[in-house]
C-alpha cells in the first residue's frame, strides 16, 4: 500500500523480527534498571549522593519505578499511533491510582509531557535522513527539504496559537474518562468510515509537494487533538490525506510535525514546571520513564510503518472503538 521511499525507514530498523527484539530489549532494560534502582535505594543511595541522601534519586510513593516504566511504555507505544497517548496516560494514571493530590496531579501532567522527549528522540533516530534533508533545506542545499521544513513550521503555528488560547479550558472540561472515551469512539468510527470509503487508500501528493495552504489546514486541524482521546497523530494524518497528500506522505508528515509540536510542549513544560517534577519525584525515576518511552516508541513506529506496507488503516478504528466501549463500561460500574 505505502511502500514508497517517503514512508520507509532504514532497513536495519524494519521488519517484525527487529520489532520483537526492540520490545524484548525494552522489557529487559526496564527489568535491569528496576533491579539496580531497588538495590541502590535499599543501600541508601550513597553512591549517588555521597552522604546517604535520597533527595535526587529516590522516587516518591506517588511515582514508583514500576509506575514510571508503565507510563513510559504507554507513552512510547501510543504517541505516534492514531490512538491518543494523552488519553491512554490519563486512564493509566487512574488505574494505577496516581495523582491523588493536586501537587501530584500537576507533577504527573508534567512528567507525561517531559517523557515525550523519548518518543521525539525515536523519530530523530528513525528519520534522521529526512531531518538532515530539512536542515539542508534551511541552509539552502535542498529544495525538497526546504519545502518540507516550511510545511512543518507553517502547520505548527496555528496549533501553537490555538493551543495557548484554549489549553486552560480543555484541562478544566475535557480531562476526564468520559470525554476521552467519547473521543476514542468517534475517532474509531471516523477511521472506519474514511477507510471503507476509500479516502485513506487513494493516492496523493508526495511530502515534497506540500504547500502553505495544506500546512495551515493541517495545523488548524491538529489543534482538535487538544481534546484528550482525539489523537494528534490521527487528526494530522486524516487532515493531510483530505487536503491531498498520500497516506504515505501524511504519516511521515505526522511524525515530523510531532517533532516540533511535542518538542515545543516538552521544552516549555520542562522549563516552567520541571523543577517541581524533580522536587517531587527526583531525577532518576523520570529518567527511567524517558528511556522506556524511547525504546517502546522505536518499536511502535517500526510496527506501524511495517503494518501499513500492505494492511489497512482501519485496525486503529477497531481498536479505538473497543477501548472506548471498555472505558465507558468501566466508568459506568465505577472502576474508573
Amino acid at each position: 500500500m505505502i511502500r514508497s521511499r517517503g514512508l520507509s525507514i532504514p532497513h536495519r530498523f524494519a521488519g517484525h523480527r527487529h520489532t520483537r527484539q526492540l520490545l524484548v530489549l525494552a522489557v529487559l532494560a526496564a527489568l535491569a534498571i528496576t533491579g539496580w534502582a531497588d538495590a541502590v535505594l535499599a543501600a541508601g543511595t550513597d553512591a549517588i549522593t555521597g552522604d546517604g541522601s535520597t533527595d535526587l534519586a529516590a522516587p516518591s510513593a506517588e511515582l514508583s519505578v514500576w509506575a514510571a516504566i508503565v507510563l513510559g511504555l504507554v507513552e512510547g507505544l501510543t504517541e505516534y499511533l492514531p490512538v491518543s497517548s494523552t488519553g491512554h496516560l490519563l486512564v493509566t494514571n487512574k488505574i494505577l491510582g496516581l495523582g491523588q493530590t493536586e501537587q501530584a496531579e500537576t507533577a504527573l501532567e508534567t512528567y507525561a509531557i517531559c517523557i515525550q522527549s523519548g518518543a521525539i528522540l525515536a523519530v530523530f533516530v528513525l528519520y534522521r535522513q529526512r531531518v538532515r534533508q530539512m536542515i539542508d533545506g534551511l541552509l539552502g542545499r535542498s529544495e525538497e527539504g526546504r519545502r518540507v521544513l516550511f510545511g512543518v513550521i507553517v502547520a505548527f503555528i496555528p496549533t501553537a496559537i490555538i493551543g495557548l488560547a484554549l489549553i486552560g479550558v480543555v484541562r478544566d472540561r475535557l480531562f476526564g474518562i468520559g470525554p476521552i472515551a467519547a473521543a476514542w469512539l468517534v475517532g474509531g468510527l471516523a477511521i472506519l468510515a474514511l477507510t471503507r470509503s476509500g479516502v485513506m487508500e487513494r493516492g496523493g501528493l508526495d511530502l515534497g509537494d506540500i504547500t502553505a495552504r495544506h500546512a495551515v489546514i493541517i495545523g488548524i486541524a491538529q489543534s482538535i487533538a487538544l481534546w484528550p482521546g482525539v489523537s494528534r497523530s490521527l487528526i494530522t494524518i486524516v487532515a493531510a490525506v483530505l487536503v491531498g497528500l498520500s497516506l504515505r506522505a501524511a504519516v511521515e508528515f505526522a511524525f515530523l510535525l510531532g517533532l516540533v509540536t511535542l518538542g515545543a510542549a516538552t521544552a516549555v513544560t520542562a522549563l516552567t514546571e520541571g523543577g517541581q517534577l524533580v522536587d517531587l519525584y527526583g531525577w532518576f525515576t523520570p529518567a527511567i520513564g524517558l528511556v522506556v518511552a524511547f525504546l517502546s516508541a522505536l518499536a511502535s513506529i517500526k510496527w506501524m510503518v511495517s503494518w501499513l506496507q500492505d494492511r489497512s488503516f482501519e485496525v486503529f478504528g477497531y481498536y479505538r472503538i473497543v477501548i472506548g466501549v471498555v472505558a465507558f463500561g468501566a466508568l459506568a460500574i465505577g472502576w474508573l
